[in-house]
């Protein structure tokens, strides 16, 4: 039926029932890649820096910038003095204390499975290991550390952005429990990245600690996961690739939160609101967040992921022999899409083992109620009963589709709505036994008179976007189905090359916007219909596609999830003023239209589909406007869809 998933167990549990000074200076004896004992931070400076490659680059940027060998070399030491970690035991111990106490004020249960635990160990002793965990708040990285600690693993050294190098005394800590900083772009910089590249691989290849990063590249601000980046991922092969190890093992980790502590602040961002700098006097300003419940977490480690296993019969390694290991060289396009479909690969996995809570499934069905009663005008809000309702029946499909749901099975459905309720109450009100989302509470404590209606709209929209950062969790169980929902709804007729047509052109529009693996268009649509076929929402045949009278329901549901995105397309971005005064009209129903996530992932789509391209020499940001091809597009994203010319693939 559905795939088995491993059983999780609380730490936080002993940790309640016993001294958290006792847990932090406890005997503390990893296992390293084949029974190694630990480096030390200079002694790692060292070894990079007397590594062939970094010798060859300094070389050649001395020759290429006519500097003295040694000043390039001081200048390698510099960015390597300024990036390198410094790990130390007594730095641990002391986050190890401090955690126990955070962890215990703000969260109900820290759930592990042992299983993926184990795996983890086993793996850390026979090939070097890189961690991907995925990326969803600050607390990531420490929730990490301090797992890995708890089950006395070997400590990752983690990628971390300089801002956290600017954190007084918080930065200094953070190297020394393992962080290593990087800048966000190195603006073809060739001596920093291989100082960089050759850093990350000396610690791989020597198995000095596992070594951790996001591959999404940044914190996800819409809980959605984001598209790869391959520059860290590229790195971590290359030493496999150039036989330098026998194998990597990458193990994907997926962390979810029942209420994530950033989630105003995102929605803020998306609005518009610059982002807070990273700064102890803020990290000491938010400590306000301990009087608030922030629920469970769960923490799924993923099966190790072989590189060599992955690589057979895809990667021609020969061709590697034929160039002196230590010259670096830019990645040949068999590689560059064996790393691409590895990445894709990898974030499917993170997001197949990520722990949906039942706020999840309320929250996705509490929005689609409030923009259909805010167009309807119908009364606002949800009987409690009613929702109890909806939510057994959203939680049976998502269980179908494959979802991997955390819904208690020893309370009524009832006491767990009231419960996912209560611990989001900031996000809802319930009045006389009908839930609704706090749209209305502005929170400015200014008279109505004072606040404009933009300033209203934003207000509301930062509940909005809150909730829908909560249903994006779900996005990954549903999108397929609901590409193919749209694409029914979009298509002329229902047959089933037309209405392959139709998700074929919605998938690679939304290509940007969801982890859809390049090249699989034709499994997803068959995934889609097998999971619709499979809850008798549909019956496909050879040349139909058939809606049947119980799919009806479902078809709707799903093609209210695709809706906010659809509508946030048929609009260039950058025009702000000009959605805001739409949606204050009425003229448009989402308010998530707003998101500055959504306007930049649709640009990158209208650019990519040519709607729009950058005009040499012009001012950043000014675009010349494909007016045929926009009108089609805006045409075809409002449900009238252009029949193509049929796409050549076996259905």
């Amino acid at each position: 039926m559905l795939k088995k998933r491993d059983d999780f167990e609380d730490i936080l549990e002993e940790r309640r029932n016993s001294s958290d000074l006792r847990y932090a200076l406890r005997c503390y004896t990893p296992v390293l890649y084949k029974g190694m004992t630990p480096c030390k931070a200079d002694t790692l400076k060292s070894m990079v820096l007397q590594s062939n490659q970094l010798r060859y680059v300094i070389s050649q940027v001395s020759k290429e910038t006519g500097r003295a060998t040694d000043d390039v070399r001081e200048d390698a030491s510099a960015i390597l003095e300024e990036m390198a970690h410094s790990l130390q035991l007594s730095t641990v111990r002391f986050f190890a204390f401090t955690l126990s106490k955070v962890f215990k004020t703000l969260f109900r249960s820290i759930c592990v499975n042992e299983e993926g635990i184990q795996r983890l160990q086993q793996a850390i002793q026979e090939h070097p290991v890189v961690l991907l965990p995925s990326h969803r708040s600050y607390m990531d990285f420490l929730l990490m550390s301090y797992i890995l600690y708890t089950y006395d693993l070997a400590l990752p050294v983690i990628a971390a952005g300089m801002d956290f190098m600017g954190m007084k005394f918080v930065g200094e800590m953070l190297r020394m429990s393992g962080a290593f900083f990087i800048r966000r772009s190195f603006g073809g910089d060739k001596l920093y990245w291989s100082v960089f590249s050759e850093y990350v691989k000396t610690m791989l290849k020597n198995g000095l600690a596992p070594v951790e990063f996001f591959l999404e590249g940044t914190r996800s601000r819409t809980a959605k996961s984001l598209t790869p980046k391959l520059g860290l991922l590229n790195i971590v092969m290359d030493p496999f690739f150039k036989g330098e190890v026998y194998d990597v093992s990458v193990v994907p980790v997926s962390i979810s939160y029942e209420r994530i502590l950033e989630e105003a602040l995102y929605a803020r961002e998306m609005l518009g609101v610059p982002k807070p700098k990273e700064s102890t006097s803020g990290l000491f300003k938010a400590r306000k967040v301990l009087s608030e419940d922030y629920g469970s977490i769960h923490v799924y480690f993923g099966q190790p992921v072989s590189v060599r296993s992955l690589a057979q019969g895809r990667v021609n390694r020969c061709k590697f022999n034929l160039v002196p290991r230590h010259i670096p060289g830019k990645p040949s396009e068999e590689i560059q899409n064996f790393v691409n479909d590895t990445a894709y690969r990898l974030v499917r996995a993170q997001e197949e083992n990520m722990v949906l809570k039942p706020w999840v499934l309320l929250a996705s069905l509490l929005l689609q109620h409030h923009h259909q009663n805010q167009t309807a005008g119908q009364e606002r809000g949800i009987a409690l009963d009613e929702l109890t309702a909806q939510a057994v029946w959203l939680r049976d499909v998502s269980r179908e589709y494959g979802a991997f749901l955390n819904w208690p099975g020893v309370i009524t459905p009832s006491e767990v709505v009231s419960s996912s309720l209560s611990l989001h109450r900031g996000l809802v009100r319930i009045c006389e036994g009908r839930v609704q989302l706090a749209v209305e509470q502005t929170g400015t404590g200014e008279p109505h008179s004072a606040v404009t209606p933009e300033e209203e709209l934003l207000s509301r929209a930062v509940v909005v976007l809150s909730c829908a950062s909560y249903r994006n969790q779900a996005l990954h169980v549903f999108i397929r189905p609901a590409l193919l929902a749209s694409a029914i709804h979009a298509a002329s007729s229902n047959q089933k090359q037309e209405v392959f047509n139709s998700f074929s052109f919605l998938r690679n529009m939304f290509s940007n916007e969801f982890i859809l693996c390049p090249g699989a268009t034709v499994q997803d649509f068959e995934e889609a219909c097998y999971l619709l076929v499979k809850t008798r929402a549909l019956q496909v045949t050879q040349q139909e596609v058939l809606v049947t009278e119980r799919g009806q329901r479902t078809l709707a549901f799903l093609t209210s999830m695709l809706d906010p995105f659809l509508q946030g397309y048929q609009f260039i971005p950058a025009v702000r003023k000009f959605i805001v005064k739409h949606l204050l009209a009425g003229r448009l129903r989402y308010t998530e239209v707003l998101s500055s996530d959504l306007q930049k992932n649709a640009l990158a789509a209208l650019l990519r589909l040519g709607a729009v391209r950058k005009i040499k020499g012009a001012e950043p940001g000014t675009l010349k406007v494909n007016a045929v091809m926009v009108n089609s597009l805006e045409d075809t994203l409002g449900g009238k869809l252009p029949m193509q010319k049929a796409v050549s693939a076996r259905l």
